[in-house]
């Protein structure tokens, strides 16, 4: 066998569906994440399918999410506190349903993307340097 040859993916399309659907399930059950997502959520399966996407091109490359990162977070005043909450969440969760090198891999990539986000709200004055909103 080549040595260009494709190494199979250490995750799935499935696998994504399933932390996505679970993840987000725990979400809107949890009393800190909830109330963000409940008042600017109208259609959950509309954006299901667009977290599905988002998660797809982070950990496929699958290039299926058109959408913009920040700019669709900056206008939910995110706190310290929901990061470390919706991390947490993600890190119990992708442990909970994908195999262990799935769940490193997710959770290593959702730990870059809220590290990056937090930067992000901290650049355009939207968290301090402390980290306070």
């Amino acid at each position: 066998m080549s040595d260009l040859a494709a190494k199979p993916a250490i995750i799935t399309e499935d696998e994504i569906t399933l932390l996505v659907e679970t993840f987000y399930a725990r979400v809107m059950e949890d009393p800190l994440l909830a109330p963000i997502f409940a008042s600017r959520i109208h259609s959950w399966d509309a954006h299901l399918s667009l977290l599905r996407d988002f998660w797809s091109s982070v950990l496929l490359a699958s290039g299926r999410y058109k959408g913009h990162l920040m700019l669709a977070h900056f206008q939910l005043q995110l706190q310290p506190q929901h990061f470390a909450r919706w991390i947490a969440l993600f890190r119990a969760t992708a442990k909970d349903v994908l195999p262990l090198p799935a769940a490193e891999l997710a959770i290593l990539k959702a730990e870059g993307l809220a590290t990056n986000m937090q930067r992000g709200l901290q650049i355009y004055g939207m968290l301090d340097e402390s980290g306070e909103a």
